[in-house]
């Protein structure tokens, strides 16, 4: 009877240490469950940061709540597209995200311009074209004539002068066939509601920056779906008789005007060597509202000007000239109109065409006549 209870006593006690080591092993099972997804995601992060490939991941989401928004927008009634400011210090939500999906790198040094939005960031996927069928007006209704602003007169040009000795020229739309469009996600705006995504070629990108625009690869290449260049690269490939730039808003987080209007006076040097040819606009960067630019951070229509000025003083009114497009949206007090915008930064859908109209007035036609 003794020797039975040693025995059970025993079991017991191996019972026992047997729970025992059950449970350190789930709970080192559980300590290892916690750290192993902690490790993944930390090493994630590092290899997107090191790679550049975060938008690979991030432009569905961005997608799926562009969609989102704009079924909501529809709902409500509501003008404008999708894209809002970003929470990370950049006025563009990433470089990413632009509707590029037709593309026209022939890589033959022929502009194509048959609807040719060349830039969807960097290095994103693929979203559908605005110009593949109507584009989203926010309430699903057609965008306005030209001309036609719900709510708004065209506005007089009143506000910088124009550079003197220079003739400006009212084109049609065709003008911009033979043209790129280079910048970030304003630019986007102009492709996907300026009525141009048929006609001109746009080497454009969310979060775009003057420090990365030779360098990301944001041109889809025909043919390989999943394969972009540099815009660097696209240039070499294709001329064109016209670059529009406006770039300098996600810049103004980083850096001083003089070290800005440094690099950006370092780009436009480089787009003249590989487009010995055409003739160089150089858009203003876009004022915000008043409202914004009293928010007390980075992005001052104070800023925006003191860069501006240092991008005007670079034409040349030869092979360069500045365009002062604020003139366009802007009050008398050199603020973007609040009726203009849905983020204080980014032009509706419905008043993107006063922007292309002000390019339309202010064209210039070189004599090459010997």
């Amino acid at each position: 009877m003794a020797r039975s209870r040693a025995i059970d006593g025993q079991l017991q006690d191996g019972k026992l240490q047997d729970g025992q080591l059950q449970r350190g092993r789930r709970r080192k099972s559980s300590a290892a469950d916690k750290i192993y997804p902690l490790f993944l995601v930390l090493f994630g992060c590092i290899f997107l940061t090191v790679t550049g490939s975060w938008n690979m991941y991030t432009d569905p989401l961005v997608s799926g709540g562009k969609k989102l928004f704009s079924a909501f927008s529809a709902s409500a009634g509501l003008w404008g597209d999708s894209r809002g400011p970003a929470k990370d210090g950049n006025t563009d939500h990433n470089e990413s995200g632009g509707p590029g999906q037709q593309q026209n790198l022939q890589g033959d040094g022929e502009p194509q311009g048959d609807g040719n939005y060349q830039g969807d960031g960097e290095p994103q996927g693929d979203e559908k074209l605005p110009g593949d069928g109507e584009k989203l007006q926010g309430n699903g209704e057609n965008p306005p004539k030209e001309g036609e602003f719900p709510g708004s007169e065209p506005e007089d040009e009143t506000g910088s002068e124009e550079p003197e000795g220079v003739s400006y020229q009212t084109v049609e739309d065709d003008y911009f066939a033979d043209a790129v469009f280079i910048g970030d996600s304003r630019t986007v705006g102009l492709f996907e509601y300026g009525g141009l995504e048929e006609t001109s070629t746009f080497y454009a990108s969310t979060g775009l920056t003057v420090h990365k625009l030779f360098t990301s690869k944001i041109v889809p290449v025909p043919g390989q779906k999943k394969k972009k260049i540099t815009v660097e690269e696209a240039l070499s490939q294709n001329q064109f008789a016209k670059v529009y730039l406006m770039i300098g808003i996600n810049e103004m987080g980083t850096g001083t005007p003089e070290t800005f209007l440094e690099k950006y006076a370092e780009c436009v040097t480089h787009i003249q060597e590989l487009q010995p040819d055409a003739i160089i606009y150089l858009q203003s960067i876009m004022c915000v509202t008043d409202e914004r630019s009293s928010q007390g951070d980075y992005i001052t229509n104070e800023g925006i000007n003191v860069r501006n000025e240092g991008i005007a003083a670079l034409a040349d009114g030869e092979r360069i000239f500045y365009l002062d497009v604020n003139q366009a949206v802007c009050d008398e007090n050199g603020a973007m109109k609040a009726d203009y915008t849905y983020d204080g930064v980014h032009l509706k859908a419905q008043y993107i065409p006063l922007w292309k109209d002000y390019l339309k007035t202010h064209a210039v036609t070189l004599d090459v006549s010997p």
